[in-house]
């Protein structure tokens, strides 16, 4: 399967998402090393892709040899670059990153379609380095905003104390299923203040609702409380599936 534009790209984006969280977890890595890497590769690294496949960016003249992983784009390929970006990401966050050998060994039970060296996967971090222009910078990662906010929020409040940093990142995750929804993390403070509101809704007994939720974060990020009500919104009708929300949220 190779990345194409059409209904089997928004497939194939998908389970590429789905194969990265799920190698985060099997990974044992920490949260902000999977949305660092989730925030590389979904935002970043598969847009760039998309375009320079117009371009012919990858062309011979152009290419180290480590582009064979290019051609073609095959979603084994695709699953190699996944697992690269927690690679670089554990390179960001950790004293002690991953090893090369811990991606092949998980490489070799969940990609099925081909067998990856070592070589292989120090080829592929070259040439995702090179995709990216070098430019691995992770301070605008939604994930760090949330757990800043949340903190702060159980800070004032003990009733902040109910809502979990896990369903967060549940919403979270759940977001980068559509490309409609992970444009969201373009504005990451205004979508870790929508995702906090959302699982305030979630997981505080409506009785509990006595916090000025919206207002203080509105005061916290500087967004009008509509901006961030309709945001929630969103978030809200896609994590529930389009069922009846009750409006006193807002």
């Amino acid at each position: 399967m190779e990345l194409q534009n059409s209904d089997s790209s928004t497939l194939l984006r998908r389970h590429l998402l789905e194969f990265l969280i799920n190698s985060s977890q099997q990974l044992l890595v920490r949260p902000i090393v999977k949305y660092t890497a989730l925030s590389f590769f979904a935002d970043r690294f598969l847009p760039s892709i998309s375009r320079s496949r117009q371009g012919d960016l990858f062309d011979e003249a152009r290419c180290d040899g480590s582009c064979w992983l290019f051609r073609p784009l095959a979603e084994s390929n695709l699953q190699v670059f996944a697992l690269v970006s927690i690679w670089v990401s554990s390179k960001l966050h950790e004293t002690q990153p991953l090893s090369v050998k811990s991606l092949k060994s998980l490489g070799d039970m969940v990609i099925s379609d081909q067998c990856f060296t070592t070589r292989d996967f120090a080829m592929a971090e070259s040439a995702f380095l090179e995709v990216m222009q070098f430019d691995i910078g992770a301070s605008q990662v939604a994930f760090i905003f949330l757990e800043e906010l949340l903190v702060q929020f159980r800070e004032l409040s003990k009733v902040g104390n109910l809502v979990s940093l896990e369903v967060c990142m549940e919403i979270m995750d759940l977001l980068y299923e559509t490309e409609q929804t992970s444009m969201l993390f373009s504005s990451p403070h205004a979508l870790s203040a929508s995702i906090l509101v959302a699982a305030y809704f979630f997981m505080v007994p409506k009785q509990q609702w006595e916090f000025p939720l919206l207002p203080w974060v509105k005061f916290a990020t500087s967004y009008d409380e509509a901006d961030i009500g309709a945001l929630v919104h969103f978030i809200l009708m896609h994590v529930l599936a389009a069922q009846p929300i009750d409006p006193t949220i807002f």
